[in-house]
């Protein structure tokens, strides 16, 4: 059985090329878009952007004092990674939207 396209193989390859102007365009403005993210009670507390970049990281004053120095490490770990997570599942989720609910292989 052969599928065919309205207008041809052309006409979707256009689509396909306005599709991925549009994905391109949400993904440049998705970087000024930011996700928070908390680890150890809140006391280490990242902002991360949609380019999965680092934008802020507070730490709470009194964990300082009351953990020693590779725990606060951990913690700073933990919720950098817990913000690059939620960036890229916020990314995705708006991609899905441009693209209908479709998953492209290659296009996001």
């Amino acid at each position: 059985m052969t599928t065919h396209f309205r207008g041809g193989m052309s006409e979707l390859m256009r689509q396909a090329s306005r599709l991925q102007r549009k994905i391109e365009q949400r993904k440049q403005e998705l970087k000024t878009a930011t996700v928070e993210a908390t680890a150890g009670n809140d006391q280490v507390k990242v902002v991360v952007n949609g380019g999965k970049e680092l934008v802020s990281i507070t730490i709470a004053p009194e964990l300082l004092k009351s953990e020693d120095l590779s725990m606060v490490q951990d913690l700073i770990v933990a919720a950098v990674n817990a913000g690059n997570e939620k960036a890229t599942k916020f990314v995705d989720a708006e991609l899905e939207k441009v693209t209908g609910g479709l998953k492209i292989p290659g296009l996001f």
